[in-house]
């Protein structure tokens, strides 16, 4: 037994969550909690070893699939059978009865659960255990004591622990026990906007009597919001019920009288005393709180205050102004969590500064949005290639209270790489030997790397990667590269806008820019057909491979094994001359933890299948000729019908200069990428080695330590050979809770999430998007979330969170593509057109609102998903 009195922080695993919560806020100067105590997780533990059949149940639960909810149900159902049926030791009713005893035998109590996974910084588990009120007497008590222990096996609790990754028998139940306050008013404050997720906006939700109305959605509260000891909205709620003690013990509703059902439970002064009160609990607590209050008399009694954890982390700053915040990973396509070496990685990389959090990172735009021009070039650019983006920064500028403006300054304030719709092609020339000149270069740097690296160790190659990432650096932003990246997307631009403008053609370089040279990615996906056939004549090796991908075997042995059996040699080869070129690819690339084609090969196996499959032998050489063909085809039309028109001679003339211009360099859009992951993956080879020297040495416990210590960190603990073992372990726990976090596009150093949406009509009932591949095509969606358990047929639709050039395999098989997160030049838009697919992407949740099987319709010129069935 543990009063509140003896309970903090780190009484977490005697008391649970909600007991570790109530003996802290007790320690609160000026926070009233009704008095009580805890029945300690101990108490749990010995009762449930005399009941030696639940091992057995905990057995056979954990086997069970998180979405079998009768086999849940059924099994749950018995563990709460026999733990309600123990008997309770004769010392804890003891202790249970002197503890009643001390606070008052005759009293009210509230019996509440309170698991060791519950009211986490990571997982609330709000609601998953019980809670009972207005217990009285010792026998109710202890009987209401065996109710709270058995709900730690409810069905929701044990499928809520089983889709979070938490192990039943690694969950102890303690039980909390506090006097009853009868309150004249109670509810819920979150000192977060819970809908906006700005932290300078608390909510306010009241109910009479109970807070259990409220709670259990039985009826609707008044809700209050207050911003700088302001109440800024008051919805006043009819609330005709409401939940009160009941003489007898337990609670009821009642009606509330008529006159008081549309009187506001709280007064605004109220309202207001009630958020400085959980601002004090928030600010304890360090992070933002779900609160549960009550209201007697002119006092309020806090009962609960739990972590919000379902808010985004903020990036810290070490100003008061005022930050927008525009995600990295959304113009990257790689919006998952990152591990701390992937991070510092790619900070080190990258020209511009950019801010944590969740594991993600976030460019600060205020001083960009601060400037009228400075405004209109980041608007422009993100509305060509974001419009969502594009319309939440246009939210917070409109709103007008949020960002300072500043004047123009000297260099017109505008933002790296944007540039001004409708202006001019970069000052190049359209030159082939150009792009060659840039790849060779490029090439020569990385075998140079290799060489060079692959002896050093200890901070020699700490040092030397560091000096390595300045010349990755001074080759990914060469002016010269730079300036034939922007040429081929302005002159996308123009014969898109001029295009549309004289001809109505919507769109025309999506068809233009099919089967370009140099297109190191769109050639990814074509090699892949190749090695297809090489290994499609040889059945015992196609049969192998079935069963490599069957029993989800991973890693490289299986190639090994190849070489035993008839033309194992050749397919082996095959994959193998592949993974030379293309090897250092995987989904999450710019994260240079991410496991590589080549540290995993396994991964490739489904699409080569699939490709053996669905295409006949030579289809690598013939859908590129295909490509080809049909950009002639339209290149020919056009200039045609440009010539029919006013001027037409000069039209063509200009036309055909741009189409020239984005042949020569679309293709070149997709190789800087590729030789920055080249030189990460050989980076990575190098400090996986040096982690093994590591682990050997005793400093580290696990290779994969080196990924939750920034690059600064790791190379010193390679200087002095001292490493903090908590701290990463703190990393992995805090990686595993971003992991569950979706990204916004734009966040406030508010904390505000700016939700955006597109503006223009789309047909009702169709999912809006960006058009980044023109045409319309129509087939069976197969929703993909893992490329390595992809299994598509020739006319599917790809649905996907989101595309990097890792899921180029896939785009041969394909008829057309969805995802969730993309740009108009994002490598999978780039892809899609030069393959030929319909594609929309920047459909929000299109993953949950389309299902895997159902027929859909992409219309890729306009931007919009039809659902057919």
């Amino acid at each position: 037994m543990m009063g509140f009195e003896e309970i903090n922080g780190t009484n977490i695993g005697d008391v649970g969550g909600k007991g570790t919560h109530l003996g802290e806020l007790s320690r609160i100067e000026g926070i009233r909690v009704p008095d009580g105590f805890c029945v300690t997780t101990d108490a749990f533990r010995r009762v449930v070893a005399e009941a030696p059949s639940i091992d057995a149940q905990l057995d056979l639960l954990s086997r069970v699939e998180p979405d079998d909810r009768t086999t849940i149900r059924t099994l749950s159902a018995d563990i709460r059978r026999t733990v309600e049926g123990v008997a309770v030791p004769g010392d804890l009713v003891a202790a249970i009865s002197d503890s009643l005893a001390r606070l008052g035998e005759d009293a009210s109590y509230a019996v509440r659960s309170s698991a060791t996974a519950e009211d986490l910084p990571t997982a609330s588990f709000a609601g998953q255990q019980d809670s009972y009120l207005n217990i009285v007497g010792l026998d109710a008590i202890l009987r209401h004591v065996r109710r709270c222990w058995a709900s730690l096996f409810t069905e929701r609790a044990v499928t809520y622990r089983r889709r979070n990754g938490f192990d039943h028998r690694k969950i102890r139940m303690a039980v909390v026990v506090q006097r009853m306050v009868f309150p004249d008013a109670a509810g819920i404050l979150f000192t977060a906007d819970p809908v906006t997720s700005n932290r300078k906006i608390a909510t306010v939700e009241a109910g009479w009597g109970l807070g259990e109305a409220l709670v259990s959605g039985l009826v609707a509260g008044d809700v209050y919001t207050v911003r700088d000891d302001q109440v800024v909205t008051t919805a006043v709620a009819t609330k005709p019920r409401f939940v009160e003690a009941s003489p007898g013990g337990g609670t009821r509703e009642v009606p509330v009288e008529p006159r008081r059902r549309t009187r506001p439970a709280l007064t605004d002064v109220q309202v207001v005393r009630l958020v400085r009160l959980g601002r004090r609990i928030e600010a304890h607590f360090g992070r933002p709180q779900d609160i549960e209050w009550c209201l007697a008399g002119d006092e309020f009694h806090i009962v609960q205050s739990r972590p919000i954890t379902t808010l985004f982390p903020l990036p810290t700053t070490d100003d008061q102004d005022n930050h927008v915040y525009v995600s990295v990973g959304h113009q990257q396509m790689m919006t998952d969590a990152m591990k701390p070496l992937g991070l510092s990685v790619w900070q080190l990389t990258t020209p511009r500064p950019m801010h944590e959090a969740g594991g993600r990172l976030f460019v600060d735009v205020a001083p960009v949005l601060a400037t009228p021009a400075g405004r209109a070039r980041l608007l422009g650019t993100f509305g060509r290639s974001d419009p969502l983006i594009r319309d939440a920064l246009q939210t917070v500028v409109d709103r007008g209270d949020f960002l300072r403006s500043l004047p123009d300054d000297a260099t017109g304030a505008a933002p790296a790489g944007a540039a001004p719709a409708g202006a001019a092609p970069a000052p190049i020339e359209t030159d082939p030997a150009l792009v060659t000149k840039l790849i060779r270069r490029t090439e020569a740097s990385v075998a140079a790397l290799r060489r060079e690296i692959r002896d050093l160790s200890g901070p020699a190659l700490l040092d030397f990667i560091l000096a390595d990432i300045a010349e990755l650096k001074r080759i990914l932003f060469d002016p010269q590269s730079s300036q034939m990246i922007m040429a081929g997307m302005e002159a996308a631009w123009w014969l898109n806008d001029h295009l549309e403008k004289w001809l109505g053609e919507k769109n025309a370089a999506d068809v233009l820019t099919q089967s370009v040279p140099h297109n190191v990615t769109s050639e990814m996906g074509l090699a892949l057909l190749d090695v297809a056939d090489a290994i499609r004549p040889h059945t015992d090796v196609v049969a192998f491979l079935q069963r490599v991908v069957d029993e989800g075997r991973d890693g490289d042995g299986f190639l090994d094994e190849l070489a035993g059996l008839p033309g194992g040699r050749e397919a082996r080869d095959a994959i193998r001359s592949y993974l030379d070129t293309y090897g250092m690819r995987c989904a999450g690339e710019i994260d240079i933890t991410r496991t590589r084609w080549s540290e995993q090969p396994a991964t490739l196996v489904p699409a080569i299948l699939g490709n053996i499959r669905n295409f006949e032998p030579g289809a690598g050489r013939r859908r590129f000729e295909q490509g080809l063909r049909e950009s002639r085809r339209k290149e020919q039309d056009l200039l045609t019908r440009l010539r029919a028109l006013p001027d037409g001679e000069q039209k063509a003339e200009e036309t055909k200069r741009m189409i020239d211009r984005v042949r020569t360099f679309a293709g070149y859009r997709e190789y800087p990428k590729y030789g920055m992951v080249s030189r990460y993956f050989a980076y990575k080879q190098a400090l996986l080695r040096e982690a093994d020297r590591l682990v050997r040495a005793g400093i580290l416990r696990e290779t994969d330590d080196i990924f939750f210590l920034r690059f600064e960190e790791l190379h010193e603990v390679v200087r002095t050979g001292v490493a903090d073992a908590e701290l990463i372990l703190r990393r992995r726990e805090a990686f595993r809770s971003y992991e569950a976090l979706t990204p916004p596009r734009v966040l406030t150093s508010d904390g505000e999430v700016i939700t955006a949406r597109y503006r223009g009509d789309v047909p009702p009932g169709a999912l809006a998007g960006l058009p980044v591949s023109a045409g319309t095509v129509e087939g069976r969606a197969r929703v993909v979330m893992d490329i390595a358990r992809a299994e598509l047929a020739a006319g599917d639709i790809l649905v996907t969170a989101y595309t990097d050039p890792s899921w180029t395999p896939l785009f041969v098989t394909v008829a057309g593509l969805v995802t969730e997160v993309g740009g108009l030049m994002t490598h999978g838009a780039v892809i899609a057109r030069e393959y030929g697919l319909p594609a929309v992407v920047g459909v929000e949740q299109a993953t949950r609102l389309i299902r895997d099987g159902q027929r859909i319709r992409v219309h890729g010129t306009d931007g919009y998903v039809e659902i057919l069935d």
